[in-house]
């Protein structure tokens, strides 16, 4: 097999990652990315024993969207560390990041205010139906953590769609 079987992969590769970034050029961005990663790593992926093809192809696609997760955990984890504006500077500022919330938002509107860490496992689950074994692996966490994840990102989502005004993060100094 040869790197042109991940191509068959690029259009949920792209669905995915416009979900989980919410903007279409930092997603193409991230797919690309992913793709480069790939290329790289190609020699690392080992197909599954005596598999048929659909086999082949779902590991593939669980292969990419493994690396897709660790791209977006790299970035998200740097992004964090570069911003300088905390949360409560913000609010405190008078700016809000969420604008119009007492109208009723839109699905896309609310997962980008979703946790990353509950989007992925939102978007996982529920849009690319993968099994929680299957996400577990995929994001190298426990089935517990997943099913966790999944309950608390559907509520929060339910009450985000319901007009709800999302928390404001409060950090506490720890000593």
């Amino acid at each position: 097999m040869d790197i042109d079987a991940a191509i068959a992969h690029i259009p949920r590769l792209r669905r995915y990652a416009r979900a989980l970034m919410g903007d279409a050029a930092r997603a193409d961005d991230l797919v690309q990315d992913t793709l480069e990663r790939a290329c790289q790593k190609w020699a690392q992926w080992r197909p599954p024993a005596a598999a048929s093809a659909d086999q082949v192809q779902a590991a593939l696609r669980g292969w990419l969207l493994t690396l897709m997760h660790n791209l977006f955990a790299n970035q998200w984890r740097q992004a964090a560390h570069q911003r300088t504006v905390g949360w409560d500077e913000t609010l405190a500022s008078g700016h809000d990041p969420t604008p119009d919330m007492g109208l009723r938002l839109d699905l896309e509107r609310a997962l980008t205010l979703l946790a990353p860490q509950a989007r992925e496992v939102l978007l996982l689950v529920g849009m690319e139906q993968y099994s929680y074994a299957e996400t577990a692996r995929m994001l190298d966490i426990p089935i517990g953590t997943v099913m966790s994840r999944l309950a608390r990102a559907r509520e929060q989502l339910r009450r985000l769609m319901e007009g709800e005004t999302p928390p404001r993060a409060s950090l506490k100094a720890v000593k």
